[in-house]
C-alpha cells in the first residue's frame, strides 16, 4: 500500500458487559465485544487535529476498557481510499465507525447505506442518514476570542491566517478571527493564504514567512502542524494555535490556542451503541459545551486584558455576544448581515465569502 493507505492497528478485546438498556434503534445492541473503527485523515502527531481525535479514542479506551476492540487507521485522505477503508471496517464487524475529515463525507455517505446496522459518525459532516450522524465544533467562537487577543496585542493591526482549504469550516473561522480583532481595533485587516493541504509543513512555512513579510504580527494557522506558530515565534510575531495547545512550539509568543476536545462525542457515541440507544444526531458545540476551549493566555498579555478575554469567552458561551452579529459586509462592501441581526446557523456552516477587511481569495 502507498502512504495514504498505511495502517496502524490498536486493538483491545474482552467480554462486553451490559452497559444499560435502551429504546428501539436501527443500530443493533452489541452482545459481545464492541468493535469500533476510527479513520484519521493524517498521521497522529504530538499536537494538532488528528492528535485531538486520537484523544477521543483514548477516552473510549479509558471509559470502556476491555469491553471494546478498537481499530485505528491513520493517514487516509483521498476519498477512494477512505471509501474502501470504511467498507472494510464495516465488513469486519465494527459496529461504530468514525470519520474525522470533511473529505471522508462522500465515502461515508456511500458506505453507510450498505451497512444499516452499523453506526457511522462523521466529524465535519453536513449530510445525515438513518445510520450516519455528525459532530462538529464551533471553531469560529474560538477564533473570535483569539482574534480579540490578537487585536489587543498587534502593533501593525495586520493579522495573518493560513488555512488548509477554502471550505466553510475554515473560511468561517478566518472571518471570525478578523471580526474578533476588529471588535478591538476596527481598522484591523487579515491576510489569508490557503495551502490546499492539511499537512504540508514546507508550504506552510513559506506561507507564514510571506505573511510576516507583509507586516502581519499575529499569525493563526488552521492546519495539522505547528509550523505556523513556530515560524511566527522565530520571526518575533505573536501566534494563535489550533486544535491543540501549541505554546511549546511558539518561542514564548503564542497568545492562546483554541483547543478542540472531542472526548464527549467519542465516549457518548460508544456508550450509546453499546447500550443500543444510538441514533444519528447533529452535534455542534462550542465554548459552552466544552468542545472548544481556550488555552492559557500568554503572560505577556496585560492582566486587565485577560479579564476582558475571559469575559468575552463567557459572553459568547451564554449567547450574549455572537461572533457573526451584524452589521457585516463582504469584501466588496455588500451587507451580508444587517445591524441587529446575526448570521443564521445554516449560513455559518455554509460560509463561502470573506468579510470586509479580509485580504485574499477563496481559490
Amino acid at each position: 500500500m502507498n502512504d495514504l493507505t498505511r495502517r496502524n492497528f490498536l486493538k483491545y478485546s474482552g467480554a462486553l458487559a451490559a452497559l444499560g438498556t435502551g429504546g428501539l434503534t436501527t443500530i443493533a445492541r452489541a452482545q459481545e465485544v464492541l468493535k469500533i473503527g476510527a479513520v484519521y485523515v493524517s498521521p497522529v502527531a504530538e499536537i494538532g487535529w488528528t492528535k485531538q481525535h486520537s484523544l477521543g479514542v483514548d477516552a473510549i479506551k479509558a471509559a470502556l476498557g476491555d469491553k471494546v476492540e478498537l481499530t485505528v487507521i491513520d493517514n487516509i485522505f483521498m476519498p477512494q481510499d477512505a471509501e474502501r477503508i470504511f467498507r472494510e471496517l464495516a465488513s469486519a464487524g465494527n459496529k461504530l465507525i468514525f470519520g474525522t475529515s470533511f473529505s471522508h463525507g462522500t465515502p461515508m455517505q456511500k458506505v453507510a447505506p450498505r451497512f444499516p446496522k452499523v453506526a457511522f459518525e462523521h466529524c465535519s459532516g453536513i449530510v445525515h442518514l438513518a445510520n450516519l450522524g455528525t459532530f462538529e465544533a464551533k471553531y469560529y467562537e474560538g477564533t473570535f476570542v483569539a482574534g480579540a487577543a490578537g487585536g489587543y496585542m498587534s502593533k501593525s493591526g495586520k493579522i495573518g491566517f493560513i488555512g488548509g482549504f477554502p471550505i466553510p469550516d475554515i473560511v468561517g473561522p478566518a472571518n471570525a478571527l478578523l471580526l474578533g480583532a476588529q471588535s478591538v481595533n476596527p481598522n484591523a485587516t487579515c491576510n489569508a493564504i490557503f495551502l490546499n493541504s492539511w499537512f504540508d509543513p514546507g508550504k506552510e512555512k513559506e506561507a507564514a514567512k510571506t505573511l510576516l513579510s507583509q507586516g502581519c504580527d499575529v499569525i493563526c494557522s488552521m492546519t495539522d502542524t505547528a509550523t505556523g506558530v513556530q515560524v511566527a515565534g522565530e520571526g518575533g510575531a505573536w501566534s494563535i494555535g489550533y486544535a491543540s495547545d501549541m505554546a511549546k512550539f511558539a518561542s514564548g509568543k503564542q497568545l492562546t490556542s483554541f483547543v478542540l476536545d472531542w472526548t464527549s462525542d467519542y465516549v457518548g457515541a460508544a456508550k450509546a451503541v453499546a447500550a443500543g440507544t444510538w441514533k444519528p444526531e447533529v452535534r455542534w458545540d462550542g465554548l459552552a459545551g466544552g468542545v472548544v476551549k481556550m488555552a492559557p493566555y500568554n503572560d505577556g498579555i496585560p492582566a486587565d486584558t485577560k479579564v476582558k478575554l475571559k469575559q468575552l469567552e463567557a459572553d459568547i458561551g451564554s449567547g450574549k455576544v455572537h461572533p457573526y452579529g451584524g452589521e457585516l459586509k463582504d469584501q466588496e462592501g455588500n451587507v451580508k448581515v444587517a445591524a441587529g441581526s446575526v448570521l443564521a446557523d445554516d449560513d455559518v456552516r455554509g460560509m463561502n465569502w470573506f468579510v470586509k477587511g479580509m485580504i485574499g481569495k477563496l481559490s
